[in-house]
């Protein structure tokens, strides 16, 4: 329904870095956990980090310590800070949100991908070696 719209994707050399945003409605922004998602091709949907409305982070092991989830109050935007950039981190990369969740009550991570039912179009990063 287009209230998750992402940018700032595009092509980076190895080691670079590029910051992905997606811009939401402030309903959404304030009371949805958020989410960051990747899909290479041939390749089954994976997370990369999740936001709840508190502003709890989780990442998955394979981004720990290069990425950053984070949300702008002032732009509405979940923003997703990547460096050290490898290539295997060329996906298109899928915002998404649901409903608030507590993680830990509800068994969830914030990273799979089946706690989201609303989803951006994506945008794409390439990284080349």
């Amino acid at each position: 329904q287009g209230q998750l719209v992402e940018s700032g994707g595009g092509s980076v050399q190895a080691g670079g870095s590029l910051r992905l945003s997606c811009a939401t409605s402030r309903y959404i922004y304030n009371n949805h956990n958020m989410g960051w998602f990747r899909q290479a091709p041939g390749k089954e949907r994976e997370g990369v980090a999740g936001i709840d409305s508190d502003g709890i982070t989780n990442y998955a092991d394979s981004v720990k310590g290069r990425f950053t989830i984070s949300k702008d109050n002032a732009k509405n935007t979940l923003d997703l800070q990547m460096n050290s950039l490898k290539p295997e981190d060329t996906a298109m990369y899928y915002c998404a949100s649901d409903r608030f969740r507590a993680w830990r009550a509800e068994a969830a991570t914030g990273i799979d991908p089946s706690e989201y039912a609303y989803w951006g179009q994506g945008t794409q990063v390439t990284v080349s070696s």
